[in-house]
């Protein structure tokens, strides 16, 4: 377990699925923990209660709201970016408004909830935003504008390791493959599907993402900036 219990946390998207193991990962290793949540009022209001931590409803498609979340939290040493959207089907017909939503929660919250938090963020602090594995490898129909919103985050984080490095603050993206989680759940319909490219052929679990950020969060791993960390079973191998 690290010892976050000097830190402070925000998880944008973090009542449920990957969110939430986040949560109760960085609540358990002592942080001081505050998450967003959109519409999961009873999931959040219950995960607050079991961790400890402070929920804060809010719209990642709403810039301003993001910004403004952000930037009342003060000086925070780790800001972790979850809220994500999904949208997939033939480019041809999907809803232009949905794709668009879908971007704004993406890539555009992600970048300004960056920004805000470095201009309080303690020197040393990191930045972690949950990417998808489907940045390096979309093998199926129907996932292109998905696929765009999860590459786009790459450049953002190389980009923006250059802009925060001199002050030690750190920022990468996790990128998981299939995940247990509501949107993704290990016996869902696609599931056979998807663990017919894996090599580990099972979903993972939220609270194995949630290792990889607590780490990616502590003092080990200070010199690494800009980096993809794909957590698949093999899914992009």
């Amino acid at each position: 377990m690290t010892d976050f219990s000097s830190k402070k946390a925000l998880i944008l998207g973090g009542s449920r699925g990957i969110g939430a193991a986040i949560v109760r990962r960085f609540a358990g290793d002592g942080a001081q923990v505050a998450f967003t949540y959109a519409g999961s009022h009873d999931a959040a209001q219950a995960l607050a209660a079991d961790t400890g931590s402070t929920a804060i409803q809010s719209d990642a498609a709403d810039r301003q709201q993001v910004i403004d979340v952000v930037a009342a939290q003060g000086a925070l040493d780790i800001l972790v970016v979850n809220a994500g959207a999904l949208v997939l089907g033939d480019a041809l017909s999907l809803d232009a408004d949905a794709v668009d939503r879908m971007i704004d929660i993406n890539v555009r919250a992600p970048y300004h909830a960056a920004v805000e938090a470095a201009r309080q963020m303690r020197d040393g602090g990191r930045i972690i935003v949950i990417g998808s594995v489907n940045a390096d490898r979309m093998p199926f129909e129907g996932g292109a504008a998905y696929a765009l919103t999860k590459s786009a985050l790459q450049g953002m984080a190389r980009g923006l390791a250059r802009d925060f490095g001199a002050r030690g603050i750190t920022v990468n993206i996790i990128q998981p493959g299939p995940t247990n989680t509501d949107m993704n759940p290990a016996d869902g319909p696609m599931a056979s599907l998807m663990h017919g490219f894996m090599a580990i052929k099972r979903h993972a679990t939220g609270e194995e993402i949630a290792g990889l950020a607590a780490y990616l969060a502590g003092p080990e791993a200070g010199i690494i900036t800009g980096a993809m960390h794909t957590i698949d079973g093999g899914f992009g191998a």
